[in-house]
């Protein structure tokens, strides 16, 4: 009992005041992870064809449209992990968990706060690994090409707190210089548009809906609706195997080297391992075009004038 004693004192100082309180646990949950597109209600529409790869579900709702189902059960479609069997789930227990476990990721993630107030147009931006907030855009939050640039970090994390995030038509994310371990994170208030031929990059965590208009494609990651229907039209979503894309991730960019510890994210394992990763990012805007030759213009004539100032004798 005396040894108990002595134990009990250095124990509760470890887990009163260790750097990393609370159990470590994945961003995404090990069921949720498995989807590439949940719903929850009314339904999940699809324009066939579209290409899948992770699993389709739809939870407490029963219903698809444009996918093979039975109610209730797990079944297999063509469109859908090359026809694997099982991989459409009616309200299955594993689409439950799923919405369960999305409820979950979307509250931890909230709770790392606004981080970095971007531009509420993405477009031009270089955005490095961090935290970030995208204000509202009554017309577009991307209306060209932005750049997640990891800098050679294998297991780099971006978060965007998003309110109706809606991309116009052919529009780019784009990740590099990351790994398999990386993820990105688009962690939404309300609903979600990708504009048609949008070529996206990462988990979308909608409170609504998720809407990708005629061929978008999320190149990496997928497409999570908390509290509404997912709507597809001949789209394509892969939240399995990256590997060799621009996202560089087999994980999907879920954070497969990332854990979720006592409100902070951290890197997983290795020799970084317990690292805080989850702090306020940074951000650079390449000038367009028209701007770099303005600027030219600019130097040009402030040169001209000091030359007038102090003549060379």
């Amino acid at each position: 009992m005396n040894v108990m004693k002595k134990l009990a004192v250095p124990l509760f100082v470890a887990f009163a005041y260790g750097p990393a309180q609370g159990w470590a646990v994945p961003i995404l949950g090990e069921n949720l992870a498995t989807f590439a597109v949940l719903g929850a209600t009314p339904d999940v529409t699809n324009v066939p064809t579209s290409t899948i790869v992770g699993n389709v579900g739809v939870s407490p709702a029963e219903a698809f449209s444009g996918f093979n189902f039975t109610a209730g059960l797990a079944t297999a479609d063509p469109q859908v992990n090359a026809g694997a069997a099982d991989s459409v789930h009616s309200n299955t227990a594993l689409a439950a968990s799923a919405q369960a476990q999305l409820t979950t990721a979307r509250g931890n993630l909230a709770g790392l706060g606004v981080g970095t107030i971007l531009p509420s147009d993405l477009v031009g931006l270089t955005i490095f690994p961090g935290v970030f907030t995208v204000p509202f855009n009554a017309v577009s939050n991307l209306s060209g090409a932005v750049t997640l640039d990891g800098q050679g970090d294998p297991n780099a994390f971006w978060l965007f707190q998003t309110g109706a995030l809606t991309t116009s038509s052919a529009s780019v994310v784009n990740v590099i210089n990351a790994g398999d371990g990386a993820g990105v994170f688009w962690n939404d208030t309300s609903s979600v548009t990708l504009g048609s031929t949008t070529s996206f990059q990462g988990n979308i965590l909608a409170l609504t809906s998720i809407t990708l208009i005629t061929n978008a494609t999320i190149g990496c990651g997928r497409a999570l609706a908390n509290n509404a229907r997912v709507t597809l039209g001949q789209n394509t979503i892969n939240a399995i195997d990256c590997e060799g894309t621009e996202g560089e991730g087999s994980n999907g960019l879920s954070g497969g080297g990332l854990d979720f510890v006592g409100g902070e994210v951290v890197i997983a394992a290795g020799p970084g391992a317990g690292t805080v990763v989850s702090v306020p990012g940074t951000f650079a805007s390449v000038p367009e075009p028209g701007t770099l030759m303005l600027f030219g213009f600019g130097l040009a004539g402030l040169f001209t004038f000091r030359k007038k100032l102090f003549p060379v004798a």
